[in-house]
């Protein structure tokens, strides 16, 4: 590894510490870790978070997510109280790590290419992890709620594999949804294409949720804030439109002032927390992945002691 590269990722472990955000590798104490995809010396990992009395001969419902950070950096740690308080609920939830520029030196397409191996990979395990390989969803926040909605809609940027990696239901947090200009809806400049292009590693088009979108798409509920100056609500708006206009089930949730990165752990007394986590049990209860009473509020008064 190149010493400026060891230097960047040591400021950005230091910066994350003081800014008290998970750290990566991230330490997630209640969850069991697995490899799932190795690529040279990089170890890819899974952390799964299990309901109690959980047997392997369950099938359960799962979600994977996926963390933000603009491609470039991120920890899976940013998911460890989503995913444990869905797994309180019954389902197994787990966060997994892809590769980023910071530490791997790569573009947003390898990005892509992890997040379908993830999900593969849960499929294809789904007997030894008690899971219902019919019943996988994806999910993430920023750019992860970026690779969450790309393994759904964009085609390639993978082997071709018998196992499907297209997941079952979406849950996006302030995801990038448009990565492209949409004519006569949504203008980018030429520059700032020229930038996006050498970030993502080719067309921003290919690996555009938006410029995918089909019939036939997992039902996808969506959390955005008004005030979110890094994801134009407006792309988020653009993309609901296009998808119910083709009769996918997409629900946009708006977040009235709320910036980016609102619905984190910590942020706003874990108001927009809860808030989030009360809607996403409310989409999966009506896909049948989860019964009985919200349990959010015990939850969360239980993370505070």
């Amino acid at each position: 590894m190149k010493p400026s590269l060891i230097f960047s990722l040591i400021i950005l472990a230091l910066a994350t510490l003081a800014l008290g955000k998970p750290s990566y590798p991230p330490e997630l104490r209640d969850a069991r870790e697995e490899v799932y995809k190795t690529i040279g010396d990089t170890k890819l990992k899974l952390w799964i978070f299990e309901p109690e009395g959980h047997k392997k001969s369950d099938k359960r419902p799962a979600v994977v997510f996926f963390f933000g950070g603009g491609w470039r950096a991120g920890t899976p740690g940013q998911f460890e109280m989503q995913c444990k308080y869905l797994a309180s609920r019954g389902m197994v939830a787990i966060t997994a790590d892809y590769r980023v520029s910071s530490r791997n030196d790569t573009k947003a397409t390898a990005c892509v290419e992890d997040g379908k191996s993830a999900v593969r990979w849960i499929r294809k395990n789904a007997r030894t992890l008690g899971v219902n390989s019919a019943k996988v969803a994806a999910g993430g926040g920023s750019a992860g709620g970026h690779v969450a909605a790309a393994i759904a809609t964009v085609p390639g940027f993978e082997k071709d594999e018998k196992t499907s990696s297209v997941p079952n239901a979406l849950l996006l947090f302030n995801p990038a949804l448009i990565l492209a200009e949409v004519p006569g809806k949504f203008e980018v400049s030429a520059e700032k294409m020229a930038s996006r292009k050498e970030r993502i590693g080719t067309d921003p088009q290919k690996i555009s949720p938006y410029h995918h979108v089909r019939k036939g798409l997992a039902p996808t509920i969506i959390f955005h804030g008004t005030n979110d100056d890094a994801v134009p609500f407006r792309t988020v708006q653009l993309y609901e439109k296009q998808a119910q206009a083709l009769g996918n089930s997409c629900k946009l949730v708006a977040f009235e002032g709320k910036p980016h990165g609102f619905f984190n752990w910590g942020r706003f007394d874990n108001e927009s927390f809860r808030e989030t986590m009360l809607a996403s049990e409310h989409f999966l209860a009506k896909l049948g992945w989860i019964k009985g009473k919200s349990t959010i509020n015990a939850f969360i008064e239980r993370q505070a002691k």
